[in-house]
């Protein structure tokens, strides 16, 4: 079964140093989050500010994509040529989603550098930046709220925050958070998420009657191409594009169905009914 990609800001993502290490022979890594996101593969959406060949072939690239709370430095790997590809001839700065796995160097005991080796690249656009954005701050702002509530237990359990609502990886990562980090900064992470919000360039507006129109339309045409594993973004475009419907609408459209969680990504660039 594939692991979930967390919605993740990098400012929280750097400042973890709790690796899980799997006993068994290839069994997933987890990297465990100050606010308790048990993290084994991150979508992250951000802007590109530079691409960098680390590669004595030249199929090797490193790059850096910013969010509104610091840097994600992410890795195409060689056995990945397609991405490392894609990547390479990505201008900066420039909006840009990646879907990848956890990157972790321990060079030595209590030392830990952590990154992301993409799986999956592609161009966005302000208005999905700013809709992970959105993602990501729900996603902190549940953990925050259940950490708040573990700290206020006299025995904190798994089961007390899942009898309260919280997802089981949430209520697992929380209290992992607790026994290894040592005075965790709440508050620190409130800061950024209003930070990371702050930065959201387009206000929520009033859905105009074009795009309400188009909703229904791109409904009917996920419903029809998504099948077992969703349909291909760009395949919804250009289906969409034949009803003579405007890739901005669409996309508007998309954003919209997207935040009523109406639709979702099951994966990167794909689309599905709930």
């Amino acid at each position: 079964m594939r692991e979930v990609a967390w919605r993740i800001f990098a400012g929280e993502y750097s400042e973890a140093s709790h690796i899980i290490h799997g006993k068994e022979e290839k069994a997933p890594k987890y990297v465990i989050t100050p606010m308790g996101a048990k993290v084994n593969r991150l979508f992250v959406v951000g802007v590109l500010t530079d691409v960098e060949n680390i590669g004595k072939e030249g199929i090797r690239w490193r790059a850096r994509i910013a969010d509104p709370t610091g840097i994600h430095n992410v890795y195409a790997e060689p056995f990945n040529p397609e991405v490392a590809s894609l990547l390479a001839d990505m201008e900066a700065p420039s909006y840009v989603a990646v879907a990848g796995k956890v990157r972790i160097y321990e060079p030595e005991e209590g030392s830990v550098y952590l990154s992301m080796r993409a799986e999956e690249v592609k161009s966005v656009d302000a208005f999905l930046r700013d809709y992970w954005i959105v993602q990501a701050a729900r996603n902190l702002k549940m953990r925050i709220d259940a950490m708040k509530e573990a700290k206020s237990m006299s025995t904190p359990s798994i089961r007390q925050l899942r009898e309260l609502g919280y997802p089981l990886k949430v209520a697992e990562g929380v209290l992992e958070a607790m026994r290894y980090y040592k005075d965790i900064d709440i508050e620190h992470y409130e800061f950024l998420l209003r930070e990371a919000l702050s930065y959201i360039s387009i206000e929520k507006k009033e859905s105009s009657k074009e795009v309400k129109e188009a909703e229904e339309k791109l409904l009917a045409i996920i419903k029809e191409l998504q099948g077992e594993e969703g349909a291909e973004w760009d395949a919804v475009i250009e289906q969409a594009a034949k009803q003579g419907i405007e890739r901005s609408i669409a996309e508007e459209a998309i954003a919209n169905l997207m935040e009523d969680g109406i639709i979702y990504e099951p994966e990167l660039g794909k689309l599905k009914m709930v």
